[in-house]
């Protein structure tokens, strides 16, 4: 009978940090938490660890995510890992705030205005939602008449959808044929902004949105369905639904 290969003290002690680690670690932290010298092992050795999970099937793979690496199950065990009852529910966004993240998350950092001449509607209550859903942050103020509040995602934004970065997100180069708009290009010119009445206050970065504040319970959308690379946490280790 073939035995299985077994991993070097070095690997279990990688292995063992990552196991635990709740959120994404930096190369560096691993090799400082393993006793390793530098940023450098720690990859080698997490590329180490990657090959003998593939070569035994192992259920879990290290993912690089959010600019470190975390262990997560593999995507085919996620319809049976959902059934666990300990596991949150996937963060559920509507159509309109869905469509808002993406334009957010294409032209980062933006502001409100030049957000809401791309949709064509106001954008405020959606802004709110993806603010507090930890989705979004105020990333600075624009140099604009008024300053207003510039937005951008966030480091959870990369985690839920299993991003490594901002450049993992798909072009429209590569998504040609799937509905990605011509604005997800970097090249690409932005609708010109409608005029303001003088009194219009710009600092107010989350008005009132008469076009999205009534969302229609059958235009729900998982935000962890939608994307490329989504998972659900599962406490110490994510469940990827797509890699």
């Amino acid at each position: 009978m073939e035995t299985e290969p077994q991993l070097n003290e070095t690997l279990r002690r990688v292995e063992a940090v990552m196991f635990l680690a709740r959120s994404p670690l930096s190369n560096r932290r691993i090799a400082q938490l393993a006793g390793l010298e530098d940023g450098t092992e720690a990859r080698v050795h997490l590329k180490q660890l990657n090959a003998f999970y593939d070569a035994v099937g192992r259920s879990f793979h290290v993912k690089q995510v959010a600019g470190g690496y975390q262990l997560r199950t593999r995507p085919q065990f996620a319809q049976w890992l959902r059934k666990l009852e300990h596991l949150p529910a996937p963060s559920r966004l509507s159509g309109p705030a869905l469509e808002t993240l993406t334009v957010i998350a294409y032209r980062q950092p933006i502001i409100k205005a030049e957000i809401e001449a791309i949709r064509g509607v106001s954008c405020g209550e959606m802004i709110r939602q993806l603010l507090e859903k930890g989705l979004v942050r105020i990333s600075g103020r624009s140099e604009m008449l008024g300053h207003p509040f510039l937005y951008s995602t966030t480091k959870l934004f990369l985690t839920t959808f299993g991003l490594s970065s901002l450049e993992s997100l798909p072009r429209a180069g590569k998504m040609r044929g799937t509905g990605l708009p011509a604005w997800a290009e970097p090249a690409a010119e932005l609708p010109p902004l409608a005029a303001e009445p003088k009194n219009t206050n710009t600092n107010t970065a989350l008005d009132g949105s008469a076009g999205d504040n009534a969302e229609p319970d059958n235009n729900q959308v998982s935000a962890a369905d939608s994307a490329a690379g989504s998972e659900a946490n599962t406490g110490s280790q994510l469940v990827d639904q797509n890699d």
